[in-house]
């Protein structure tokens, strides 16, 4: 028979740990609390200084003129068009082929020694420095290729840049749909293929578009890739227009054009000795800032509205 004094020990003892573990569960909340705290009035303060600086200059003619040697005359206008048709390419780069090995990696791949290395390389990859792609692609797309500095290039670079994020979060939101879907399928006669394009992928979609759009965002405001590839930083005239008026009514020619970028004008005008190309620096980081931020909500707003259309 146990002794009651021992017992009340023991009690003692377990609610004591209790106790501990709830104040130092108390005091990590109260840290991670403080250090966000932290982070949000540091980001707050950088932002609300760059706002300062920059928000005069954000008029419809900044928007609308190309680059000039006066700063107050200086625009975006060939930055903001060459960071849309990069993001073009990149998006047609990094969407397909990122989806693809996902999907094989998760749902066709067999386990063993060769798949194993693939997806430690992969998740090694997602973490490389982008300046390690720059160089990559100089050596490959720019001399070996001679693809030169042009869109396709930049294109290219940035899109090896994301495909180890779209390859890890497409395997994440596969990974996330419950084996019960599949096996429903299979036991209707369903093939492999058609249990992961009809049932799958539409039940992993809001996982998937979640990390591409959260892909896209890091690569809009890569700089060093661009600069390692030779980007211009003053050019005074956009690409060629993607249409044609004759057939086949679709030109290429504008994937060969020379470009430049938002994060590529914010470096250049940034590392201006002239103080007058402060404000236009401060004003593009605000644009390009703000073309983050909507990529990142219309993430959110996305894996939001797919979710509640899901029955499980």
């Amino acid at each position: 028979m146990t002794n009651p004094a021992t017992t009340d020990r023991l009690s003692d003892r377990a609610a004591a740990r209790i106790r501990w573990a709830r104040q130092l569960e108390r005091g990590f909340v109260l840290a991670a609390w403080a250090l966000l705290g932290l982070l949000a009035a540091v980001f707050l303060a950088l932002f609300a200084g760059v706002l300062q600086t920059g928000w005069e200059r954000l008029q419809p003619d900044f928007f609308l003129t190309f680059a000039s040697r006066r700063a107050a005359q200086a625009g975006i206008l060939a930055a903001w068009v060459g960071t849309l048709v990069v993001m073009a390419v990149t998006a047609v780069v990094a969407i397909p082929l990122g989806v693809a090995a996902g999907v094989y990696l998760e749902e066709y791949a067999r386990p063993g020694r060769l798949t194993t290395l693939i997806e430690v390389n992969i998740v090694n990859l997602a973490g490389v420095p982008s300046i390690v792609y720059g160089l990559l692609a100089l050596g490959l797309f720019v001399r070996l290729l001679g693809l030169g500095a042009s869109i396709l290039t930049a294109g290219l670079t940035l899109g090896l840049l994301i495909l180890p994020i779209v390859v890890v979060a497409t395997r994440e939101a596969i990974r996330m749909v419950p084996q019960s879907i599949r096996e429903a399928s299979y036991a209707v006669g369903a093939t492999r293929w058609q249990t992961v394009w009809q049932h799958v992928l539409p039940a992993a979609l809001p996982g998937i578009l979640t990390g591409i759009i959260i892909g896209l965002a890091r690569a809009i405001g890569e700089t060093a890739p661009l600069v390692t590839i030779g980007a211009v930083t003053f050019i005074a005239f956009l690409p060629p227009a993607p249409f044609s008026p004759e057939a086949p009514f679709l030109s290429f020619d504008w994937l060969w054009a020379p470009f430049t970028a938002l994060p590529i004008v914010t470096f250049d005008w940034t590392s201006r000795p002239n103080p007058a190309f402060r404000p236009n620096a401060a004003a593009a980081a605000l644009v390009l800032t703000f073309l983050t931020v909507v990529m990142n909500a219309t993430a959110v707003w996305l894996r939001y509205r797919l979710r509640r259309r899901q029955l499980w």
